[in-house]
């Protein structure tokens, strides 16, 4: 996969923009780093929930102004979602099913970027399901669908299986509430 990615770069201000978002531009082992030690201050059990909905409320967000910019519509918006986080290093990222109109999707997690950093620049080996940062973001991705399809229903996310379990693949499963 050739990422075709339109970074511009403003000259007077340094910001960097994909489809009108700012953007920011770190290297893997400083953001995982980071992730890892913040997880070790507060616990998983407090930072866990609160990446969901940060994550949650992004997803959606983004949805939303991605829709506005390339005129996409319902699921159109979540597979060009998938495409861009696989073009942006977090892994590469695409749907084992999805059915907008009951909220239910599996989404499949291959070369995850916290997977891939075990045991490399100071990050420790975990065995457990590492990618649960990624989980809000489906849930945000398909609750705007829903909604802009008129739908009530709203949906909820987990990592139901994660490669540093030594699974093939991680992956994340969106149902209703």
């Amino acid at each position: 996969m050739q990422p075709q990615l339109p970074i511009e770069v403003n000259e007077t201000t340094g910001v960097w923009t994909t489809d009108k978002l700012p953007m920011i531009y770190v290297p893997r082992h400083f953001f995982v780093n980071n992730h890892v030690e913040t997880e070790a201050v507060v616990g998983r059990e407090v930072y866990a929930p609160a990446l969901y909905k940060a994550g949650y409320r992004s997803a959606y967000f983004w949805c939303q102004q991605e829709s506005a910019t390339h005129g996409l519509t319902g699921m159109a918006v979540y597979e060009h979602y998938l495409r861009r986080l696989s073009q942006r290093g977090w892994g590469l990222f695409k749907f084992i099913s999805a059915d907008a109109a009951t909220g239910h999707a599996q989404i499949q997690l291959d070369h995850s970027v916290f997977v891939l950093a075990q045991g490399i620049a100071g990050v420790p080996v975990d065995r457990s399901k590492v990618c649960y940062l990624f989980a809000g973001w489906f849930s945000g991705a398909m609750d705007w669908v829903l909604e802009t399809s008129g739908s009530t229903v709203r949906t909820t996310s987990t990592e139901t299986q994660c490669a540093a379990e030594g699974h093939a693949h991680c992956v994340f499963t969106v149902s209703p509430l």
